[in-house]
Parts: structure tokens; sequence; C-alpha cells
């Protein structure tokens, strides 16, 4: 009995530490407005272009893929908008539902961007570029906690 309780609390351990390291993002807009209206948290909608943008791909290595982020996003909710160039990326109505919200919050088109919005869409602040050169996320951190801290 005593190994079944100790097997059963190392699984029930070990799924924690792995929901913790991970990022849960949503990839649909109106779940995330439900969502975030529920939870009173704003959304951070990132824009990126998955299988083709270097700076995204740094970011996600720089910022994203930290700890410091993954603690402050348990206080947002997050929206990942990718634009791949690959069709076997995303589906093609997401694609289109994904192009639908690039048209509508990221008309200059710019890669990696991250806009936070209210659970009704409105924009409370924007995040976009990122330097292939400095690498360096500081400004993604201070927009994030900046965000948080004025919800």
């Amino acid at each position: 009995m005593r190994k079944i309780v100790l097997f059963l609390s190392l699984i029930a351990t070990t799924a924690v530490f792995a929901q913790n390291s991970e990022l849960y993002w949503l990839n649909d807009f109106e779940t995330a407005k439900e969502i975030s209206k529920d939870a009173k948290k704003p959304i951070l909608m990132y824009f990126t272009g998955s299988d083709w943008c270097a700076p995204c791909i740094m970011l996600e290595e720089d910022f994203f893929s930290t700890m410091r982020f993954k603690e402050l996003s348990k206080r947002v909710i997050l929206l990942k908008v990718d634009i791949p160039r690959r069709m076997d990326v995303i589906s093609e109505e997401q694609l289109k539902a994904n192009k639908k919200l690039l048209a509508k919050y990221n008309k200059e088109g710019g890669f990696p961007n991250i806009i936070a919005l209210n659970h009704k869409g409105k924009v409370l602040g924007k995040q976009g570029s990122y330097s292939a050169s400095l690498r360096d996320p500081a400004r993604y951190f201070s927009f994030v906690t900046m965000i948080i801290e004025n919800d």
C-alpha cells in the first residue's frame, strides 16, 4: 500500500512540475476573451511566424522560455497568432482566423509583435520587433510587467 501511495505521489509531483514548465497558449480569440473576462486577466496576443521569422524564434528562446516569463504568464491569458509559411504547421481554418486578427490588430504586419488586450478586445499596449543582434528581452519583460500592474 505504501508503494502505491508513493508511486501516485511521484506521478502527481511530476505532473505539477511538467505543467509549471510549459506555457499554455490558446489559439482561439473568442475563447481567450471569455477566459480573460472570467479570470479578470489581460490577454497577451503574440504574432509570430513560427517557421520563418528568425527574431520570433529568438524571442521564444530569450523571453518566452524563461522561468521569469513563465511566472508572469500566470497573470495573463496567452494567445498565439501564428502566420507560418508552411501549410502543415496549422490548419487552413486556423490560418484564416489568424489572418483576420493580423488585419485587425497588427496592421503593420510586424513580427514578432505582442499586443495586450482586455477581455473586450480593447488594445492596452503593444511591443513589437526583436533585435537579432542584441537579443535583449528586457523591454518585453517591462511591457508584460506594466500590463499586469496596470490591469
